[in-house]
């Protein structure tokens, strides 16, 4: 398989709010963990607002297989309340961020959401992940990012939860859901 022939995975949902609000979620790393579908957010490692392209934020992270490490964050897509973008970098705890490590600390793989407002109260946010620049061998194991599909899908309900409660508030201790087939203005 070459580059050419991995395309992104994107998952799509509407969610009932405006995109400037999705977009502040989006772009406070502290918030990230609260919409994380996969569940491998522990927190964040920076404080401060996602605010341009060259922005690095750290998240901290858990993958059986890893135990406990860091991530950082490259932004490389910033529109504000439209798109926003990273590319992870290996960071403390990760066995590719050691200074003797035959693997890069980047792989090439992107994760970026894309918000298209959708009326005045309403956003389609699509959640994209591109492994297409990665090395095949890492590709053909997430099945050129397949593997993403459904924590995706869970990542964009949990953030429509968290977008569509007055004030955007963090969730409760308890989870919470919001319903998914609530209308809103079209």
């Amino acid at each position: 398989m070459t580059d050419g022939d991995c395309q992104p995975v994107a998952v799509s949902r509407r969610i009932c709010a405006p995109a400037h609000d999705i977009f502040q979620v989006l772009a406070d790393p502290a918030r990230h963990r609260e919409f994380d579908g996969s569940e491998s957010l522990r927190g964040a490692g920076s404080a401060a607002m996602i605010s341009g392209v060259g922005d690095v934020f750290v998240m901290k992270m858990y993958f059986p297989h890893l135990g406990d490490y860091e991530m950082n964050n490259h932004v490389v897509e910033y529109e504000q309340d439209r798109r926003i973008g990273w590319e992870p970098e290996a960071g403390r705890g990760h066995p590719h961020a050691a200074p003797d490590s035959p693997e890069s600390a980047r792989w090439g793989q992107r994760w970026s959401y894309q918000l298209t407002p959708d009326g005045p109260d309403a956003t389609i946010v699509t959640e994209i992940y591109d492994c297409s620049r990665a090395p095949e061998k890492e590709r053909a194991g997430m099945r050129d990012g397949q593997v993403w599909t459904e924590s995706m899908a869970r990542t964009l309900e949990r953030l429509d939860a968290l977008c569509a409660r007055p004030g955007n508030q963090p969730l409760p201790a308890t989870g919470g859901t919001t319903p998914s087939d609530r209308l809103c203005p079209a």
